[in-house]
């Protein structure tokens, strides 16, 4: 993998500077034209499809995939944090774990973070989940299985808590303060953006998880991990085989429980009926493989409260994604139906209650 803080010559920022000169210059081929198809929503980055023609014939890849920065301006200033920890993940931490993630050709950030290019493997014909429809058990699994591949190996590992690059740090008391004043502000513009779509009962559950967000991120300080912070559908290639799942959008790392992501995952990328039938037992193999990890001194009814109380992930990452990030008419949908199981599986996890109590 060719990886570095800045490229030797400027980084591609629109899919027109992904030119036949500068992906020859990072693959070391001759090229002599480059189709881009853009792939994707879109929010927070841009993705393309990239088929070079190759001047001499040989085993390169026949296609790839390319992420840009957002095309828009504003977003990309908001976000630079989130280039920072994809180059991060990709470059210090992916090789460190046992989670599956694309082959990497070319990964490079400019000093400030708002240049960024990440250029992988097309896993074409692997499958991207559909948030919007949900996945049925047997995916989940492959996918909780996979977190904690992410979880287990480096469970509690004293250097995540000095680790730079990452979008939202373990949180300490000024941390999580101001965590809490921009829940409040991303719940305003979630209710005004979104208006009457949101029922009058998921409206309360958002409130009253904004009001948790603070005491909450300070919760079970002593177990901790890094965190995918977007662990969804969307964001995992399902292969053909229906063996194999890989993890890509690591733009919003964290520090925290690590059953947040346990949590978000199985809320929002499964029907509140799909999720009732099995969470139990999803829960279950995600404990079960973080132990084939060497994850000692977590108990299973640990990680079942571990995972009500991680509910809170939900509203506080989907309403910091819907007022921070660009709109698009299939994001606003996605957000709605992320609400919407959501809050459902905070109120038959009582997850309010609880976490009012252990707060």
């Amino acid at each position: 993998m060719n990886t570095s803080t800045a490229a030797a010559q400027p980084l591609p920022s629109t899919p027109e500077h992904i030119t036949p000169e500068w992906l020859g210059s990072v693959l070391g081929e001759r090229i002599s034209s480059v189709r881009i198809e853009p792939i994707g929503t879109g929010q927070t980055g841009a993705t393309y499809r990239v088929t070079p023609t190759y001047e001499v014939p040989g085993s390169c890849p026949a296609t790839l995939v390319a992420k840009l920065p957002s095309q828009e301006p504003g977003v990309r200033e908001r976000v630079a944090l989130g280039y920072r920890a994809e180059h991060a993940f990709y470059t210090r931490v992916a090789d460190t774990v046992a989670v599956a993630v694309p082959e990497v050709y070319h990964c490079a950030i400019s000093d400030d973070g708002s240049e960024f290019v990440l250029l992988v493997a097309d896993l074409t014909p692997a499958v991207q989940g559909d948030q919007i429809r949900g996945c049925g058990a047997e995916d989940a699994l492959l996918a909780v299985e996979a977190l904690a591949g992410l979880h287990g190996p480096r469970w509690c590992d004293p250097a995540w808590l000095s680790f730079e690059g990452i979008a939202m740090p373990k949180a300490d008391a000024d941390f999580a303060r101001g965590m809490g004043t921009l829940a409040g502000i991303a719940l305003e513009k979630t209710l005004s953006g979104l208006g009457d779509r949101i029922g009058d009962a998921d409206r309360a559950v958002l409130a009253a998880a904004a009001d948790l967000i603070e005491p909450w991120l300070g919760l079970d300080a002593d177990r901790f991990c890094l965190l995918h912070g977007d662990y969804r559908l969307d964001n995992l290639l399902f292969h053909p085989a229906g063996d194999a799942v890989t993890v890509v959008d690591w733009q919003t790392l964290t520090v925290g429980l690590p059953a947040r992501d346990l949590a978000y995952f199985l809320a929002t990328s499964m029907t509140p009926e799909a999720r009732e039938r099995s969470e139990h037992d999803l829960v279950a193999a995600y404990h079960r493989r973080l132990r084939e990890h060497g994850v000692r001194d977590f108990d299973f009814d640990r990680c079942w409260t571990d995972y009500r109380v991680g509910m809170l992930q939900v509203p506080m990452l989907i309403t910091f994604g819907y007022a921070f990030t660009a709109a698009t008419g299939r994001g606003d949908d996605m957000m709605l139906t992320m609400i919407e199981r959501g809050c459902h599986a905070i109120r038959h996890l009582e997850t309010i209650s609880l976490t009012t109590q252990l707060v």
